[in-house]
């Protein structure tokens, strides 16, 4: 095999290129040795900006020639490998998918080798610790390499991605700050939406948002939003549950950063989700998933995604747990850390059913446990979503769709999937930028629109709600039926309910209550 791995194509990965256009880092290594993963989110070229249409650019790193790494036919191929992985280090962060790709696609003694190329550079020290990490043993022959007045270096550069204050290895002088275990551990890159998100500094005016409100008012709020957002989680799901049930899963949701994670706690959350669970089989699941449609005529299964395998989820759970806690005891971003465990679940989708609901509960219970979610203000995540579904369907089928192509699988004789290949590295390692985008449009939205405008309402309810007190002496039950009536017709009270619930008003009574309710409902 030619050790060449910088390639030129008019058209890569779907990128339209110029023809001089030169792809290298991650896209070129996993397209010559033929990877059996997706490519990357972002792919990294030489070449000129001007060849790139500009939706399109999101989806590159574009870099001058000078940046090239060198890669020739005279270079063995372990050496040119070599010279990607350090450009990609270098420009596009840590890809421990792909790391974990070339861990299998090469023995240990090529790997060894790789690493002993420049033994005591920084970028060779990052991945000798990677690929000692990822394969959980240390590799031949590499006792001697020279570390001699040599700093320690950061396994991670957290210029280019999030990570946490992590712990050294004083075999390799790295620090190990991967936001994750080595048996879970999305990643996400420092994009320039989430660096402007994190810049505002959202966080710290969730605070602002609701200063000077009152605490009778910010509990009733509190409450209305709380089953709001609870019967949103289940109409995304494509159910309408009854209000006791939304009801009890609301108060789950308000409870919500008070129990640690646990295989146990999430067994729990899925019996609360899971009205009638006489056809459901109730915790982990013990054969294949998917979410999708079955064809009409044949009922064979039609994926949209595919689940972890069933006799991978207790390995891979049990790591979940470990990097929920991690990340809840680091300093990393919040919703970054409720995006890695919110989305993380859902792509594992360990239960037969209530996986949606119980992922929307994580991101609750994330920025609650790290303190991000105002103190008896729960944030109503699923009502933002929901405004925002087809974005969200679209950042859910960006992690699934490109997996389905490297998912080997068969129909089972209940209609279901069973997974035929190793598949487990897919739901450990991905980049959940995309995912963390959307999370931080969503949180963004709840405290600048959804909560206010619910404290608003509340505020003008209570004024005329007092309006109503003072002249008509009305009891609560009443006056809700008026403002629920009056909300339904622009502001005007129907004949029919004049001559029904509210018969004992005058003409001129209703006139009145018409007129202080445009005026308050339209400050």
């Amino acid at each position: 095999m030619s050790a060449h791995f910088s390639l030129t194509a008019p058209v890569f990965n779907g990128i339209e290129l110029s023809q001089t256009a030169m792809v290298v880092g991650y896209a070129a290594v996993i397209d010559k040795l033929a990877l059996p993963i997706p490519m990357p989110d972002q792919i990294a070229v030489i070449g000129s900006k001007s060849s790139i249409k500009p939706e399109e650019l999101s989806k590159v790193i574009i870099l001058p020639k000078a940046y090239q790494p060198e890669d020739n036919e005279q270079m063995g191929e372990i050496e040119a490998l070599y010279k990607h992985l350090v450009f990609s280090l270098k420009y596009e962060g840590v890809n421990l998918l792909a790391f974990s790709a070339l861990c299998k696609h090469y023995d240990s003694d090529q790997l060894s080798q790789l690493v002993s190329i420049e033994p005591s550079g920084q970028y060779s020290r990052r991945i000798w610790f990677t690929i000692e990490c990822l394969l959980g043993n240390e590799l031949p022959n590499t006792q001697s390499i020279s570390k001699s007045k040599k700093s320690y270096v950061n396994a991670v550069d957290s210029k280019l991605q999030f990570a946490i204050e992590g712990e050294k290895s004083s075999r390799h002088l790295v620090i190990n700050n991967f936001p994750g275990t080595p048996g879970f551990c999305p990643l996400v890159r420092k994009s320039e939406l989430l660096t402007g998100f994190i810049n505002e500094n959202i966080a710290q005016k969730k605070n602002e948002y609701l200063h000077g409100v009152r605490k009778d008012i910010l509990l009733r709020a509190s409450a209305f939003l709380l089953l709001k957002d609870s019967k949103a989680s289940f109409t995304i799901e494509g159910e309408s549950p009854k209000s006791k049930r939304a009801a009890l899963w609301g108060k789950a949701i308000g409870q919500a950063g008070v129990k640690s994670l646990s295989h146990n706690e999430l067994i729990r959350l899925q019996q609360m989700v899971i009205e009638n669970p006489r056809f459901i089989t109730m915790g982990y699941r013990t054969e294949g998933g998917f979410v999708g449609e079955h064809d009409r005529t044949t009922g064979e299964a039609i994926p949209d995604h595919i689940s972890a395998k069933h006799d991978n989820l207790e390995q891979i759970m049990e790591e979940f747990i470990k990097t929920s806690q991690l990340l809840i005891n680091s300093e990393i971003d919040a919703v970054v850390a409720a995006t890695a465990i919110a989305f993380g679940f859902v792509f594992i989708h360990p239960f037969a059913d209530g996986n949606g609901r119980i992922h929307r509960y994580l991101i609750h219970h994330v920025l609650a446990q790290k303190q991000f979610s105002q103190q008896g203000m729960i944030f109503p995540v699923s009502a933002a979503i929901l405004e925002q579904i087809d974005s969200y369907r679209r950042v859910l089928e960006h992690y699934s769709h490109p997996l389905l192509s490297h998912i080997e699988w068969e129909q089972t004789n209940d209609n279901n999937v069973r997974v035929l290949n190793n598949t487990i590295d897919y739901y450990r390692y991905f980049d959940a930028t995309l995912q963390a985008e959307f999370l931080y449009k969503c949180v963004k939205d709840t405290l600048e629109t959804i909560i206010p405008d619910e404290v608003s309402y509340l505020r003008r309810y209570e004024e005329y709600k007092s309006y109503l007190d003072n002249k008509f002496e009305m009891p609560d039950k009443l006056v809700n039926l008026l403002i629920r009536f009056l909300e339904q017709n622009n502001g005007i009270l129907s004949k029919k309910a004049r001559e029904r619930e509210f018969k004992s008003l005058s003409e001129g009574e209703v006139v009145d209550l018409e007129k202080m309710y445009t005026q308050i409902f339209s400050k």
